[in-house]
C-alpha cells in the first residue's frame, strides 16, 4: 500500500484500463476487481495489472470480497466493463460509498428488466418480449409485423445480436443465442426480442454525480449490411450541441438515467431518433468502449475519462460546471472496418493511403500480418479502427468516406490455406 487514496474498478478492462492511468495522476491508487475467477476470453490478454496495485478476485461472496477490499480503504467503486456493473453496486452499497444502489441493478444489466423500467417511468422504448419458447416468439412478431431483432438479455458489444426479417428468422436466431456461451463466458440465460426501430440511432456517454448528469460526448452511427450482417456498425461521427437532435437526445438520455437510478459514475446510452422521437436500444452503466474517450477529447476538450475521475475525486468542481458547454468545438468519426475475406494476414495495402488523409490521427489493429484475418460478423472479428480529426466537420465526413471506399476486398492481403 502507498498510503495514497485507492479506487476499485471492477472488471477493469479493455477501455477501462484508461481510468487507472487517470486516477494515478490524480493521485490515487487503483484496485481491479475481478467479478468472475476466469477471465472472460476477450480480455485474457489484459492480465498485466500495469497501474492497478492489486487484482482482486470475487468468488461468489460479496461480504468477503468487500472486506478484502477494505484494506485499501477505497473512496470509489466503478464499474469497468458490463459485467461488472452489479458487483460494482453491491460494493458500494456495502461500503457505504457513493453508488447507484442495488434495487435497480438488474435493470442496469438485463435488457428486457431494464426497458420495462424505462417504458414505466413514461419514457418510449421499443415493444419488447421476454422469450420463453419458440412458439410463443413466433407468434408474437408475426402479429407484431416488420423487423425484430432479437439478442441475449445480458448481451454486450454486439454479441448474439440479430435482425430478422419473418418469425422463422426470429425462431432461428432465440435457438442459436438460448443455447450459445456469451463474451463473458456464460451461458446466456434469457433471450429478449424487441421491436425494431427505424431512424438514425446516436451514442450518449455521461457522467454522473448526485443524480446530476453531464454528457460528455455524443456520436452518430453508421451502418452497413455486410457478409450476411445487417446494421453492421461501420462507424460512428461526432454530434455537435448546436445540431437540432443534440438536446433532445441529452434529455431523453437524462430522463433514462434517471428511471434506472443511475446517480453516479459514467454511463454509455444508444438511443435511436424515431420519426416519432427517441426510442432506447439500451444503456450500460459504465465507459464507452472501443478507444472512443481519446477522440472525444479531441472533439470536446474532454472524455468519460476525466470527467469520472473528477466525479470521485473533485465532487465539487465537477458540480460546478455539470451544465456548462464543452470547451471545445471539433469534429471526429472512428471507422470500423469489416474484412470481406479471411486467410492469413500479410498486409494492408492501402493503409497509406489512409495515413494521407488531412483529419487521421492514429488506428488501432487487431489484427497484425501473421496473424489470422477473419470475415467481419461481429465485434470480435473487426480487424482494424481508423480515428479521424479536424476542426472542419466536412472534412471529417468525407475523409470517413473515403476510408470506408479503401474498405473491401482490396484493402485486405491474405494467403489462404491450399487445398489438395
Amino acid at each position: 500500500m502507498t498510503g495514497r487514496p485507492a479506487v476499485a474498478v471492477v472488471d477493469g478492462f479493455g477501455s477501462a484500463a484508461r481510468l487507472a492511468k487517470a486516477f494515478d495522476a490524480a493521485g490515487h491508487d487503483c484496485v481491479r476487481v475481478q467479478s468472475t475467477v476466469d477471465i472472460p476470453g476477450h480480455y485474457r490478454s489484459e492480465l498485466d495489472l500495469g497501474l492497478y496495485v492489486d487484482n482482486l478476485v470475487h468468488t461468489g461472496d460479496v461480504e468477503a470480497t468487500a472486506a478484502l477490499l477494505a484494506a485499501y480503504r477505497p473512496v470509489a467503486v466503478i464499474a469497468g466493463a458490463e459485467q461488472g456493473v452489479e458487483l460494482a453496486d453491491a460494493l458500494c452499497e456495502s461500503a457505504g460509498l457513493p453508488g447507484n444502489g442495488t434495487a435497480l441493478s438488474h435493470a442496469r444489466r438485463a435488457k428486457d428488466v431494464q426497458t420495462r423500467t424505462v417504458a414505466a417511468a413514461g419514457l418510449p422504448t421499443a415493444r419488447q418480449l421476454t422469450v420463453t419458447d419458440a412458439g410463443r416468439l413466433a407468434e408474437w412478431h408475426a402479429r407484431l409485423g416488420g423487423r425484430v431483432v432479437v439478442k441475449p438479455t445480458r448481451s454486450a458489444r454486439n454479441d448474439g445480436v440479430s435482425v430478422c426479417d419473418s418469425p422463422g428468422e426470429s425462431v432461428a436466431a432465440y435457438e442459436r443465442v438460448r443455447r450459445a456461451v456469451n463474451d463473458f463466458g456464460l451461458r446466456n440465460e434469457a433471450v429478449v426480442a424487441q421491436e425494431y426501430l427505424t431512424g438514425t440511432e446516436f451514442v450518449v456517454n455521461t457522467v454522473s454525480r448526485d443524480g446530476r448528469h453531464r454528457v460528455t460526448d455524443t456520436w452518430r452511427y453508421h451502418k452497413i449490411d455486410v457478409n450476411g450482417v445487417r446494421d453492421r456498425i461501420n462507424g460512428i461521427v461526432s454530434l455537435p450541441p448546436p445540431d437540432p437532435r443534440w438536446s433532445r437526445l441529452r434529455d431523453y438520455a437524462f430522463a433514462v438515467l434517471d428511471a434506472l437510478g443511475i446517480a453516479h459514475g459514467p454511463a454509455h446510452l444508444e438511443i435511436i431518433l424515431t420519426s416519432d422521437g427517441p426510442g432506447l436500444v439500451e444503456v450500460g452503466a459504465r465507459l464507452c468502449g472501443s478507444d472512443v474517450a481519446r477522440y472525444a477529447v479531441l472533439v470536446t476538450g474532454e472524455s468519460q475519462i476525466d470527467r469520472t475521475v473528477q466525479a470521485y475525486t473533485d465532487p465539487a468542481a465537477f458540480l460546478a460546471d455539470v451544465d456548462a458547454p464543452y470547451r471545445r468545438d471539433a469534429h471526429a468519426a472512428m471507422a470500423f472496418l469489416a474484412s470481406p475475406v479471411e486467410g492469413r494476414l500479410t498486409s494492408y495495402p492501402l493503409l497509406g493511403q489512409v495515413e494521407r488523409l488531412d483529419s487521421y490521427q492514429g488506428m488501432t489493429p487487431r489484427v497484425t500480418p501473421g496473424q489470422w484475418l477473419r470475415r467481419t460478423v461481429d465485434d470480435s472479428t473487426e480487424p482494424l479502427t481508423v480515428g479521424l480529426a479536424h476542426a472542419e466537420a466536412a472534412t471529417v465526413e468525407k475523409d470517413f468516406q473515403t476510408v470506408c471506399y479503401l474498405d473491401g476486398y482490396g484493402f485486405y492481403e491474405v494467403e489462404t490455406p491450399e487445398h489438395g
